[in-house]
């Protein structure tokens, strides 16, 4: 079922795209931050929320899932595991249905991976971690790879 597109009258496609982007990239400088007050964890929050909803009216399912693993990423380092856990399973599943770039489902394991430990799991943390590790492994792209070893390297385990 698609969703309604509520926006479509107001923005045009380039400019939701932008503003999902830009939004994107605002929780960037949010989690990049050492210190955070309770108003920028909310602001952070919401804004991953909104690139997602954004990607999800202009966005392919590539840019959807990589939203959620945002979603996902933001709800683990406020240290909320059941919603980072949601988003990391949402972002796998869409990963996994569409064939994304091998890239996205590494990721999805290292969201899930990070939701895990969040929540306690420690032995599903390692497995996700595990999986994320063998799929960077294989990735091409050494770019690709770097990104996602840094984002392992963080794991809480």
């Amino acid at each position: 079922m698609t969703e309604p597109r509520i926006s479509a009258d107001r923005l045009t496609s380039e400019d939701e795209r932008a503003l999902a982007i830009d939004l994107f990239n605002h929780v960037w400088t949010l989690l990049d931050l050492d210190l955070r007050s309770a108003e920028q964890d909310d602001a952070m929050l919401h804004a991953a929320h909104a690139s997602r909803w954004h990607w999800g009216q202009v966005g392919g399912p590539q840019e959807a899932a990589i939203g959620e693993w945002q979603c996902s990423r933001v709800y683990a380092v406020l240290h909320r595991a059941e919603p980072a856990l949601h988003h990391a399973r949402r972002c796998l599943a869409m990963s996994l249905e569409h064939e994304m770039d091998e890239w996205v489902t590494a990721s999805a394991y290292e969201g899930l991976a990070r939701a895990f430990a969040v929540g306690g799991d420690l032995e599903a943390a390692r497995e996700a971690r595990d999986e994320a590790v063998s799929r960077t492994v294989a990735l091409k792209d050494p770019e690709d790879r770097a990104i996602i070893d840094a984002d392992i390297a963080t794991l809480p385990l």
